[in-house]
């Protein structure tokens, strides 16, 4: 189930990123990866995502449906600041935190999960390689516009029948009835 507060508060919290690492190194499709992982992480590792936030297949890899929606809250209500900057000659999105943000709302589980995700896509990754990450056997075998449901998670690299396929819509009409 989504928790809009907890999905805002981690939005928050990943772009209020200065004191872990450099700023600049968090552009949107870092963000997002960000988002992904920690959550299909969290339900692979402790059975639950953390925000509950639907993930659909777009063009450079999963995206949570309501990223756009709440960066814009969170803007508005004066929390962060987002400016467009470039990068070899690419758009990319840079976040400032202008208030200081919360972890209360992730267990000690969650916030571990959060904080090596971070390091991870931000330390080890470029917007392009983490992009191509994320291009996994799930992501190749939706739609765009797809959603990639949680369980997913447990899918080992092989090959996606129609039956998996099938199995994985019956999953996810379950989880929405």
């Amino acid at each position: 189930m989504f928790d809009k507060h907890k999905f805002k508060s981690l939005v928050h919290y990943i772009c209020d990123i200065r004191s872990r690492i450099d700023p600049s190194s968090l552009g949107a499709v870092k963000l997002r990866k960000i988002l992904w992982l920690s959550d299909f992480t969290a339900f692979r590792e402790l059975k639950q995502p953390i925000t509950g936030a639907r993930y659909i297949r777009r063009k450079y890899g999963p995206v949570p449906e309501q990223i756009e929606q709440v960066l814009q809250e969170l803007k508005t209500e004066g929390a962060i600041g987002i400016r467009e900057t470039y990068f070899h000659g690419f758009k990319k999105a840079q976040y400032s935190s202008y208030k200081m943000s919360s972890v209360t709302f992730l267990s000690s589980e969650e916030k571990a999960i959060v904080d090596r995700t971070i390091e991870l896509v931000c330390d080890e990754h470029t917007a392009a390689s983490i992009s191509r990450l994320s291009h996994d056997d799930v992501w190749k075998a939706a739609v765009d516009g797809e959603d990639l449901p949680y369980h997913t998670a447990f899918v080992n690299p092989g090959q996606i029948t129609a039956e998996d396929r099938e199995w994985a819509r019956m999953q996810l009409e379950a989880e929405v009835a």
